[in-house]
């Protein structure tokens, strides 16, 4: 079995997929903010998700295997 990584507890590879499309990032960052109970960090990918945080995901995915945790909030 796969080792789970981040966005919904998917496999890596799915999730690097998820990270590299914009849209998807946003969206699956928001989600995944709000399941986490982290409601100022989902407002935050609201606003500045698109392009700022969005290579930053995309960096931490490939680099940590993790999404980035600077907004943990």
């Amino acid at each position: 079995m796969a080792k789970k990584s981040d966005y919904f507890g998917l496999s890596y590879i799915v999730s690097v997929i998820l990270a590299i499309i914009p849209f998807t990032a946003w969206i699956c960052g928001i989600v995944t903010r709000f399941s986490e109970g982290k409601i100022v960090a989902g407002i935050l990918r609201i606003f500045f998700g698109a392009w700022i945080l969005w290579i930053l995901d995309l960096i931490f995915m490939i680099v940590k295997k993790s999404i980035c945790r600077i907004l943990n909030v």
